[in-house]
């Protein structure tokens, strides 16, 4: 019998910069309230550029305009409670967002949005929900930029599987 495939879990994340400061999230996790760059899970049929503006709109009430492909990144993580064993394969996007959208509620889980300096989120590590929370806003201080078009989402994703 062979063994079962490995499927990381493809999420996606935004670095938002606006005047020096970082935009993060504040949400309730497993371990506790953790920091994030506003981020979820891809969905299916659901382009990567498409997933990333859902994500933050959701997180942030904002509108997110991506600017960049900022890296793609691969790490696991061990839940401390349960031992599950979990990697995860990030598309982070840099680029602009709007203002709040009025009346529009953060999704479950997300207690609110942060501006920190990076001073103030290399000092918050010990609470990331990944440590590719510091390593995305690093890599953006450091001026790493790819074109969007690096990201190719075939017209088959939003097709049903066909019938065999």
């Amino acid at each position: 019998m062979a063994a079962p495939r490995w499927t990381p879990s493809v999420t996606v994340a935004a670095v938002v910069e606006r005047g020096g400061r970082y935009l993060l999230v504040e949400e309730e996790t497993p371990e506790g309230l953790r920091l994030n760059n506003p981020a979820g899970h891809l969905d299916p049929a659901e382009s990567p550029l498409e997933g990333v503006v859902r994500e933050v709109l959701e997180e942030t009430a904002r509108a997110f305009t991506p600017r960049a492909l900022l890296g793609v990144y691969l790490s696991r993580f061990v839940r401390p409670a349960t031992g599950e064993d979990v990697t995860y394969l990030r598309l982070a996007f840099c680029g602009d967002v709007g203002e709040p959208a009025p009346g529009r509620a953060l999704d479950h889980g997300i207690v609110r949005t942060l501006w920190l300096t990076p001073d103030e989120v290399r000092a918050s590590a010990a609470r990331h929900r990944s440590p590719l929370v510091l390593r995305c806003v690093e890599d953006h201080l450091a001026g790493r930029r790819l074109p969007l078009d690096a990201i190719v989402a075939d017209d088959s994703i939003y097709r049903p599987p066909a019938k065999t």
